[in-house]
């Protein structure tokens, strides 16, 4: 009688053939097998790289989809931002939205809404009178009828009409629910204007309910630290009386935003070289973590090509302020001409030769993968196979 030990049982073959198959697999991939996650708040998610200057998808990737919109945060998320940046403002009743200009005009629909004709006012703006549609005399309900088109008429317009304006509680859901940790980057848009139209329950301004909306979905913490890590934030803002209103209520990092050398600030007119002194970087560091300027306002333009960077970026390090300045652009307009109509090597100057901390960028790709080809991690074959998989994976579809 044969030894039934010996028998083999096909089943039992089968799934140790299928065992052997995959260690295999694995084995040749060098790649670790991680859990998938699970559909609670307690999956475990990639966290947010602080090792090299961060990726802030300006408005989302707008370069491709029209900015602010949900499709164009996603897109940024896919294309490896670290930061989702958003404008905020008001609707007439109250309503945080997702939206860059204070009149509907040049990025929407409104114009072929017979309904709305009567709405175009003209109101002062920083100090100037604008004629248009404005935000603040919409109700969100209204606001959500209209579809958003691309800002230049040189960018895709396939999507134009596509999308509709979102809430600051929407985009907030967006990055909450990436399947990493992805940080957000709200700007307090035109807060003296917005405070001037729209009003409040009890006394309160369009500030607190913009640091009531971040902490009602667990917003909190200083820089870096653990709770800033689970859910990072920056506040911006052009106007400095709103970042010191704030600064009582949070200790969420802050960055002061800087506009071109002939701009003032909207709330308290002070002009650029004031606001970039010693003198007031040190002031305002008590308050903020960073400025924001435009790139242009650090390393002076001349008929198209750079002139001698300003010592703003050093003198900043010094303050243990960081720079993110803004906005990089892939398009030969807004290359000068020192780069040779190459983005990648006008990401190389900023990061490796001024030294900034954050970039601003309407194209989240391209920023994502100069910094992958580029990172000192990826010195070893598998890291670097892995990084030419991702940098070819957008094109097999």
């Amino acid at each position: 009688m044969a030894n039934p030990t010996s028998k083999q049982n096909p089943t039992t073959n089968s799934c140790f053939s299928l065992a052997v198959f995959l260690l295999f697999v694995i084995g040749c991939t060098a790649r670790p097998i991680y859990p998938l996650p699970s559909q609670d708040d307690y999956r475990i998610r990639q966290p947010l790289q602080t090792f090299r200057p961060y990726n802030i998808a300006h408005r989302g990737a707008n370069g491709v989809i029209p900015e602010e919109t949900r499709p164009a945060y996603l897109k940024a998320i896919e294309d490896g931002a670290d930061f989702i940046e958003t404008d905020i403002l008001s609707s007439k009743d109250g309503v945080l939205i997702c939206f860059h200009d204070v009149t509907l005009d040049n990025t929407t629909d409104i114009a072929k809404y017979k309904k709305f004709e009567n709405r175009k006012r003209t109101y002062e703006v920083e100090g100037v009178n604008r004629t248009g549609f404005f935000t603040v005399d919409f109700t969100i309900e209204e606001l959500k009828l209209l579809r958003v088109n691309q800002r230049y008429s040189f960018r895709d317009k396939q999507y134009n009409g596509k999308f509709g304006i979102i809430t600051f509680e929407e985009f907030i859901s967006i990055a909450l629910d990436a399947d990493r940790v992805v940080g957000i980057y709200p700007e307090i848009k035109n807060p003296v204007f917005i405070n001037q139209h729209v009003k409040w329950p009890n006394g309160k301004r369009f500030e607190d309910i913009f640091v009531k909306t971040l902490q009602k979905y667990g917003y909190k913490g200083s820089y870096l630290s653990k709770d800033w890590l689970k859910q990072p934030v920056f506040i911006q803002s052009f106007a400095p009386t709103s970042l010191v209103y704030i600064s009582n209520q949070t200790d969420l990092p802050k960055v002061f935003l800087i506009d071109d050398v002939t701009v003032s600030t909207q709330d308290t007119n002070q002009s650029y070289w004031e606001i970039t002194s010693d003198k007031y970087l040190n002031y305002i560091k008590n308050y903020v973590v960073g400025i924001g300027p435009w790139k242009d306002t650090i390393v002076p333009v001349a008929k198209n090509y750079l002139e001698e960077p300003s010592d703003l970026v050093a003198r900043a390090h010094a303050h243990n302020l960081q720079v993110h300045p803004y906005t990089y652009r892939n398009e030969n307009q807004f290359l000068h001409f020192n780069f040779s109509q190459d983005p990648y090597k006008e990401y190389d100057y900023w990061i490796n030769k001024i030294g900034v901390d954050g970039l601003f960028t309407d194209f989240t790709g391209s920023l994502h993968n100069f910094q992958e080809w580029t990172s000192s991690d990826t010195k070893t074959e598998s890291n670097i196979l892995h990084k030419i998989a991702l940098l070819v994976s957008p094109y097999n579809n």
